[in-house]
């Protein structure tokens, strides 16, 4: 779920250049293809300004539409945007293409790479700032359009130090992000971002921070009147308390959100599907917490009853199931991985380690603890090694 809310981010933040996207999914993406393959390498040279800006923006609108569709067409009209973009030095064209291809780098986990076209978007986003001439305003650029840009970028970039595992290098990018949908009131942005900020604290056991910004989250989804966002909140604290222990009181949450999702089963299929993981490993704790205070209570009768104690004993050492019955079957990357977080792994470690993505690390973690029937990584080593599986 976290994975899927920052690409969301990344996909929302951002105007689009000069003009809204029109929708060319389905068959207009044919036709418009028709359309600009008229356009050969000497057609575009003899081109006036003004059918250069059509062309950027039929590539752009191309590009858009096969996003979702086919990602190698996707890339290929990016570039061709591009390619007229830079040659007419259009500054906010070219940021945008520049950070679409970043994302699509993103998507395909070749970090360096979208690292590299996301600095150059915010080198044009610069420029812009700077004063250069826009091809359609004679006034320059509207600063609403490039603080709207720059927060894409500083949102993106800090999506790439997160999965990097620079923790620190990505809440700075955040930050300024957040300052930026502060300026002009974007509660929603600032609720998904504040969201996503929370729950990268609670990968890194950081609950304190951790609850701030699930916090702020709340206000701006609040604010802004985004119930999806507020049912994620939900869910959020649900799992913060879930690793604090507090069963109770993260079951309260985790029940609200599943009513909503319940409500709207096919939309949010994922997102309910995670929150019923969270729920199975709280009831699961609080099963065992009754059997503990049952069994407690059980002890101090039998303490005053003594002569059932013996009894009890026996009662008890029968019915406990031996080890190798309990252990849960692992996969051999499932063993690996807890290998590794018994030696002191981070995630990022373990992702370097075994050449898988961190993200990919933190669901193997996952997996586990619903397996294994614990909160958290400490509860996940010594119940491997009670049932001898380390």
């Amino acid at each position: 779920m976290k994975r899927l809310l920052l690409l969301l981010l990344l996909m929302a933040w951002g105007a689009s250049w000069t003009t809204a996207y029109n929708d060319h999914r389905g068959h207009n993406l044919d036709s418009l293809e028709r359309a600009v393959a008229r356009w050969t390498p000497d057609a575009v040279d003899k081109a006036s300004v003004e059918e250069l800006i059509q062309l950027n923006r039929a590539y752009r609108d191309l590009m858009l539409g096969y996003q979702q569709l086919n990602q190698e067409k996707f890339l290929f009209y990016a570039r061709k945007a591009l390619q007229i973009s830079q040659k007419q030095g259009w500054n906010l064209a070219n940021a945008d293409a520049q950070r679409y291809i970043g994302q699509y780098y993103y998507g395909h986990e070749q970090y360096d790479s979208a690292l590299v076209y996301f600095n150059h978007s915010l080198q044009y986003i610069d420029r812009m700032a700077a004063g250069a001439i826009s091809p359609t305003n004679p006034n320059g650029y509207d600063q609403r359009d490039i603080d709207d840009q720059r927060s894409a970028l500083y949102g993106a970039i800090g999506n790439l130090h997160n999965v990097m595992g620079d923790i620190p290098k990505a809440m700075e990018y955040y930050r300024k992000a957040g300052e930026i949908f502060e300026k002009y009131g974007w509660n929603h942005s600032n609720s998904i971002l504040h969201y996503n900020m929370g729950e990268t604290w609670v990968d890194e056991g950081q609950m304190r921070k951790a609850r701030k910004e699930y916090d702020k989250a709340m206000d701006f989804a609040l604010a802004s009147g985004d119930s999806l966002m507020m049912v994620n909140v939900w869910k959020g604290y649900g799992r913060l308390y879930l690793e604090q222990g507090r069963t109770w009181k993260s079951l309260k949450y985790l029940r609200k959100a599943d009513a909503y999702y319940d409500t709207h089963a096919i939309a949010e299929s994922g997102s309910r599907t995670e929150n019923l993981d969270y729920m199975k490993v709280v009831l699961s704790r609080q099963k065992r917490q009754l059997c503990l205070l049952t069994g407690i209570l059980t002890g101090l009768i039998l303490l005053a009853l003594g002569f059932l104690l013996s009894r009890k004993k026996a009662k008890v050492a029968a019915e406990v199931p031996s080890e190798a019955d309990d252990a849960p079957e692992l996969t051999d990357r499932e063993k690996d991985i807890l290998d590794l977080l018994a030696k002191g792994y981070t995630s990022p470690q373990i992702a370097e380690a075994l050449s898988l993505s961190p993200e990919t690390i933190r669901w193997y973690r996952k997996k586990l603890l619903v397996k294994f029937d614990v909160a958290n990584s400490a509860e996940l080593v010594i119940k491997a090694k009670e049932e001898g599986i380390l």
